[in-house]
């Protein structure tokens, strides 16, 4: 067992982690940090889970010097989600140094992010072909680079991005560190460790058990378009206490939350554009009981204390198993049993079986529930509260009615009309829903995929013209959390 204070890290930075929660270094963290603060090359073999981020992040982190205001650490990885997931724990971990991280990715304005660089980030976290643009662009000076990390390499070569990871390594100082993290490394990856390492101290961890056995999975295959009104089902049949909705985007999480209030749930979301004050008033909320329905992001959710959850939803499917393991382990907790339901669409299914493969458990299919179900659900949960409150046999003020109303009409009929009465019958109210694109295809050849996220923004090498698209930025809307350039430093 090796705790952070014991390796050497500045006071800053180690303060930093404690807020974030770790104490006790993981695996590839004890591994890798002391040979990356000794400038070494390293070869990380590990998949998601094991805490790569802050193996490479923390040394990282305690090289930058702040008052440098040039690009003095490169992070480039396969997508947007991992590169904004990245940028956030970096961010996180530099906080005690106010070290200036910026994501960059496809899919979102340039020109907005060439602003940002003007601001001297001392790191970039960036997908590979909106990096070259900016290389291209001359947006984007390396010259005074020191550290350089591929992350998820082999999933960049799946890609077909590994010519574009040439291009960036050879325009980056040949006096740098190197820090390569693969889950496997097939021959194309060993040949870009010989090409641009220079004797490479190689780490191998196997990644954890990664999920929790008290919880319950379940996946239900849906179209984009019919996902709202199978949640709401969902909500009707399984009547939870408390539940988490996660979405991918903060737009998503704006508009689930607007439309599960139009339709009579009292739900309210948490994402990165609130202010702190906001974001805990809605969770004094959710924990007193007043909400019953939480929307978040990953990033707004991250090291939230919640307890009492019974269930939640995966609106989207989360981009790695990661993020799905800690989204699930919101509920199941203190020996209790939770329920995690997961909406997958067809174009998504391989995206399914990477969290399988990685948490080692098969989740179960579920029926898409048809509105008599979740009519047949709110009427049990009507009925269980009538049988608990007839043995409860407080009615001593309320038996002289019943009797009035028993003289006037059959029980059969009073009956019928406590329960209409009482049940939430299923609102159609249209609500408005942005489709977002699904992820990635893993299963797609190489060539395929790079054209398909040239498009969607994960990264290809598409060059954007000159001038940034018209509307661009009222794209930004549907952003991924967190893609801005966050620095505590004085302006």
């Amino acid at each position: 067992m090796t705790m952070f204070q014991e390796m050497g890290i500045s006071p800053a930075t180690l303060k930093a982690v404690k807020n974030m929660g770790f104490e006790e270094a993981t695996p590839i963290q004890a591994q890798t940090i002391p040979i990356s603060l000794e400038n070494k090359d390293v070869i990380g073999q590990a998949q998601t889970g094991t805490g790569k981020t802050a193996a490479f992040g923390i040394p990282l982190v305690e090289k930058i010097k702040k008052e440098n205001h040039n690009i003095q650490g490169i992070i480039i990885a396969p997508t947007r989600e991992l590169a904004i997931q990245v940028s956030e724990e970096l961010y996180k971990i530099g906080a005690g140094k106010r070290v200036g991280v910026l994501a960059i990715y496809g899919g979102q304005d340039i020109s907005r992010q060439i602003r940002a660089l003007k601001k001297g980030p001392h790191i970039i976290v960036g997908t590979p072909g909106r990096l070259l643009d900016h290389i291209n662009r001359k947006t984007i000076d390396l010259s005074n680079v020191e550290t350089v990390i591929l992350d998820e390499a082999d999933e960049m070569l799946n890609m077909g991005f590994i010519e574009d990871i040439e291009e960036i390594l050879a325009k980056i100082p040949g006096e740098r560190q190197t820090l390569l993290f693969s889950a496997t490394m097939p021959g194309p990856i060993q040949k870009i460790a010989e090409r641009f390492m220079k004797d490479p101290q190689i780490v191998r961890v196997k990644a954890k058990e990664m999920t929790v056995p008290s919880i319950e999975q379940f996946y239900v295959e849906v179209q984009e378009k019919n996902k709202f009104d199978v949640l709401t089902r969902l909500l009707d049949i399984q009547s939870p206490e408390l539940s988490i909705i996660f979405g991918r985007t903060k737009r998503r999480v704006d508009e689930l939350s607007e439309a599960l209030n139009l339709r009579g749930y009292t739900a309210e979301g948490i994402h990165g554009d609130l202010t702190q004050a906001k974001r805990m008033s809605v969770l004094r909320k959710f924990k007193e009981g007043s909400i019953d329905v939480l929307v978040a992001t990953d990033v707004a959710a991250r090291g939230l204390d919640i307890s009492g959850v019974t269930h939640v939803y995966n609106f989207d499917i989360p981009q790695d198993p990661e993020s799905y393991v800690h989204r699930i382990g919101r509920t199941g907790r203190a020996g209790k049993t939770g329920m995690a339901i997961t909406f997958v669409t067809a174009r998504e299914q391989s995206y399914l079986q990477v969290v399988e493969r990685t948490t080692k458990r098969r989740m179960e299919k579920l029926k898409a529930p048809t509105m008599d179900e979740a009519l047949e659900g709110q009427q049990k949960a009507v009925i269980e509260k009538i049988m608990s409150t007839i043995e409860a046999n407080n009615l001593q003020y309320y038996r002289q009615a019943a009797d009035e109303l028993l003289r006037n009409h059959d029980a059969t009929t009073v009956v019928a009309s406590v329960l209409k009465m009482l049940t939430k019958e299923p609102d159609m109210s249209p609500v408005k829903l942005t489709e977002e694109k699904p992820l990635p295809n893993r299963n797609k050849k190489p060539q395929d995929r790079r054209r398909y996220d040239s498009n969607s923004g994960g990264g290809g090498r598409k060059k954007p013209p000159l001038k940034p698209r018209s509307g661009g930025a009222k794209r930004s809307g549907g952003s991924r959390e967190g893609g801005g350039f966050k620095s505590r430093s004085p302006r």
